[in-house]
């Protein structure tokens, strides 16, 4: 097969199948990875757990890769049986406190080092152990304080010993794909984005409902973004296995299509033995060809800038479920005051200046929109001088709903098929308008606000107390939302939840339809537009229906500026996906 030509195909070869398997195994695998991908490189693994490969025979297997035109790399999963002692540690991942377990780590290390010139991390290298070794060094610090700066030392540790075996090292880590969990554990990108020399980003969404994680499906796009944001140009890929996705090969493909999308670099599969005899392979080789030619075509990805600052926490996915209702998302540990849109969230509050940042960033012309998390931690830290929204401890149930941007003097109203459970929000007439509005009986509540500050705009977005109930939102509210979310952008997503919009810099994106059935998404367009071309098959879809235009509102005597709508209808196929250019 040939090679792709915006990406790289990879395989983890783990240390369990070297144990057992020989050299005809080995190539009997290369051979049917070659009927239906090029396989460009590989890791090979020398621990997992209670396996150790000797060097002798890594080479070996090195040796038959390179062989077969394979680039190859080594692999740890720092997982372990240390003097046949078990540690109080989720998985047996190595206690980073016990000397004993830091010196067989620091073995591991120096003979794969001997033997490869770049080595990956699996995302095993975090530490959840709480031994009386652990329990008396962590002392009086949080567990989160204690295992960053442990973890963070001990990768010094590792990556100097490495280097000082073969000064040729290039040491990767791979991170998971629990990124609001990291600092718990001890994964410090932070700090460990200029210790090692890349990272890696697991992008494996699997089931977001039977799974504790529930990782939504659009993670994984954005956990790529949030990593090449960290360490620009330095994440090295995105990894994927079918683990969770096995039953289901759309599911296990979609990972795949995401992480591409995303833009990253290389596709790692987990694992080399586990896609042998399997119909993941042949199905994936025919996606690659496919999704090579749509990545060529695409510019860099933009979004709604979403601040997740290092070791932050709150409202866990919070932004993967606004993905899943067409918001664009550009997630990133750093804030922008130049975005034309910043999204805060309860985990920004634990930037020590989000609001000193926000305040700064609207009071100069940005756009900000906060979920009542962040609205809530920063409530009696100055957040409460950009509006008169107040918190009330009560909540509302309800499932029709009024959109009424202040902009314009139409008003739209929506029923959706299930009630929500949202916090009640008081605030101020026409000191503060509400956009988007739940009407309960004889009453109504705000979804989002929208207060002006400066020469800027402040909305508070409010979202469900269970953000899953995103999802019985009627397509005019999600509208009503990401016409917020998306400014500064050349297009947005109208549409009922489980579709995902990937935005480009070079007026390309692209709508996946997650829903169960056939259904249709709104391009709304910014600006006359004379359609939209689908970059595969080359048809124009030309057809368009004006949205309502700013206008003003009663007695005022302007209107914000802001450039007329065209609304484009897609119909989209369940588990499907396609990409357009806007045609000015």
């Amino acid at each position: 097969m040939e090679p792709c030509k915006h990406f790289k195909a990879a395989a983890y070869v783990f240390a369990y199948y070297l144990a057992k398997a020989d050299d005809a195994e080995i190539q009997r695998g290369i051979d049917f990875f070659r009927q239906y991908i090029h396989l460009d490189k590989v890791y090979i693994e020398n621990h997992r757990g209670k396996v150790d490969i000797p060097p002798q025979r890594l080479r070996e297997v090195k040796a038959l890769f390179e062989k077969n035109g394979i680039e190859t790399s080594g692999g740890i999963t720092s997982t372990q049986n240390v003097n046949g002692i078990r540690k109080p540690s989720y998985f047996d991942t190595f206690c980073y406190s016990d000397p004993s377990h830091r010196t067989e780590y620091k073995r591991i290390v120096s003979e794969l080092a001997g033997v490869f010139d770049e080595i990956i991390l699996d995302d095993f290298f975090f530490t959840a152990c709480r031994c009386e070794m652990c329990i008396a060094a962590k002392g009086k610090q949080s567990w989160k304080d204690y295992r960053l700066k442990l973890m963070e030392d001990f990768s010094h540790e590792i990556v100097d010993l490495a280097r000082s075996v073969n000064p040729k090292m290039n040491f990767i880590i791979k991170y998971p794909n629990w990124y609001e969990a990291y600092q718990e554990t001890g994964y410090n990108p932070g700090k460990q984005k200029d210790i090692f020399d890349m990272i890696y980003t697991g992008t494996e969404t699997r089931d977001p409902v039977y799974s504790a994680q529930h990782l939504q499906r659009y993670e994984s796009y954005s956990i790529i973004r949030l990593l090449e944001n960290t360490a620009p140009n330095r994440n090295g890929g995105g990894w994927i296995d079918l683990g969770g996705s096995s039953d289901n090969i759309n599911t296990y493909l979609e990972q795949a299509d995401l992480t591409m999308f995303a833009k990253a670099k290389e596709l790692m599969l987990f694992n080399f033995s586990d896609m042998v005899d399997t119909n993941a392979l042949p199905a994936l080789g025919n996606e690659f060809r496919r999704v090579d030619h749509l990545v060529g075509k695409l510019g860099n990805p933009v979004g709604v800038w979403a601040w997740e600052p290092y070791d932050g926490d709150g409202e866990d996915q919070a932004y993967n479920y606004l993905g899943m209702c067409g918001t664009a998302i550009e997630p990133s540990p750093y804030m922008n005051m130049d975005a034309p849109v910043v999204l805060f969230t309860q985990s920004t509050a634990c930037a020590p200046d989000a609001m000193e940042q926000l305040e700064a960033y609207v009071r100069k012309g940005g756009n900000a929109v906060v979920t009542t998390g962040f609205f809530r931690e920063m409530y009696d830290k100055g957040i409460k001088d950009l509006t008169s929204v107040r918190l009330t401890g009560r909540h509302v149930l309800g499932d029709e709903y009024m959109i009424d941007h202040s902009n314009y003097t139409n008003i739209h109203y929506c029923r959706g098929a299930e009630k929500v459970l949202f916090e009640i929000l008081s605030y101020k007439t026409n000191a503060t308008v509400s956009d988007v509005t739940l009407i309960a009986g004889e009453h109504n509540f705000p979804i989002m606000t929208e207060d002006n500050y400066g020469k800027g705009r402040f909305f508070i977005l409010n979202l469900p107390e269970n953000f899953a109930d995103l999802y019985k939102l009627p397509l005019e509210v999600i509208r009503g939302i990401n016409k917020h979310l998306s400014m500064g952008q050349e297009a947005y997503l109208a549409c009922r939840p489980k579709f995902n919009l990937y935005t480009y810099d070079n007026n390309v994106f692209g709508i996946h339809s997650f829903r169960p059935m056939t259904d249709t998404a709104q391009v709304v367009v910014r600006g006359e537009c004379k359609g939209l071309r689908d970059l595969e098959s080359g048809k124009l879809y030309a057809d368009s229906l004006p949205l309502p235009a700013p206008a003003c509102r009663g007695d005022a005597t302007t209107v914000i500026d802001e450039p007329e709508e065209y609304a484009f209808e897609i119909r989209m196929q369940p588990g499907t996906y396609r990409f357009f250019e806007l045609v000015r």
